[in-house]
């Protein structure tokens, strides 16, 4: 039985992800008291039904009951439960401007304090989100993003067991992607945004791509990294990792970071790795100010 524990900040998305898990087959309860979890367990392995893939959502709500999944986990992994830990994020105004258009009440606020509570439950899961196998800051994702996502890392695995790896795009002035193992920097690269022909259009357009391409220093890059690449991921494949995220950065994240996930993508789909690609700041405007926007 594979299980997902289904954790993280309260308004980070949690609902959505759940519902994403449901769509992929998985048997999901929601508030779960931890204490429970060992009997819940026993009680999937005892149904007469098959019960293959389990989410559980343990957050905060369970107030005093919360405390105890620590130790709820040590008792799985003493029992020889094996889970996985998906913990959300997002940034404290991204998750303020939420409860303010929900108008809700933050679990932890006292006197209505939406922002206090929502630093004092960041530190409260400071251990818990160290913890996590997938951590997804959905500060910049659509409930759809956010869909594929859950979708890459949990659907039935068709890789034959290889490590699946996931390139994002994006742009440093937007801000850096909180859950990427490697992050690469590419605003050494001509910039197209320069060019009034190029400006409008992304990474994904050839002239965009050839442009970014055409200079050595390029190529240069490009053989560095591919071959840095083929040496480290059977390493953390053999150390039990299944997924790996890598993200790319320039200035905007339209034009030559585009490109290189692009071209990273090709490349390890080709030494037979299943690759998702994410373009996180591709919908930027290409209005930019005096540094440029891509």
């Amino acid at each position: 039985m594979r299980m997902v524990i289904v954790t993280g900040l309260s308004g980070a998305g949690k609902t959505q992800a759940v519902r994403a898990l449901e769509d992929l087959g998985f048997f999901c309860v929601d508030n779960l008291p931890p204490r429970l979890m060992g009997k819940f367990v026993e009680l999937c392995l005892a149904s007469r039904r098959e019960i293959k893939n389990v989410a559980l959502v343990v957050d905060i709500r369970g107030g005093e009951f919360f405390d105890d999944l620590s130790d709820a986990l040590t008792g799985l992994q003493q029992g020889g439960i094996k889970y996985e830990i998906l913990f959300l994020e997002a940034s404290d105004d991204v998750l303020l401007r939420r409860y303010k258009e929900a108008r809700r009440v933050h679990p932890l606020s006292q006197g209505g304090d939406v922002l206090a509570g929502i630093r004092q439950e960041r530190e409260k899961l400071r251990e818990l989100r160290g913890r996590a196998d997938v951590k997804v800051d959905t500060s910049r994702l659509s409930p759809a993003q956010l869909k594929e996502i859950i979708r890459s890392h949990f659907a039935v695995d068709e890789s034959g067991g290889r490590l699946r790896v996931t390139i994002t795009s994006f742009g440093y002035k937007y801000g850096i992607p909180s859950d990427c193992d490697l992050l690469f920097d590419v605003r050494f690269l001509p910039n197209p945004h320069y060019q009034p022909d190029l400006r409008p259009l992304t990474g994904n357009d050839r002239t965009v791509a050839d442009y970014v391409l055409a200079p050595a220093v390029t190529g240069q890059f490009l053989h560095k990294l591919q071959d840095l690449l083929q040496f480290l991921l059977p390493y953390y494949q053999a150390e039990g990792k299944s997924g790996l995220q890598i993200a790319v950065g320039c200035t905007g994240g339209r034009h030559r970071s585009v490109t290189i996930v692009n071209e990273l993508a090709r490349f390890l789909r080709q030494q037979g790795y299943p690759v998702q690609v994410q373009h996180r700041d591709i919908g930027q405007p290409a209005e930019g100010d005096v540094c440029g926007s891509s």
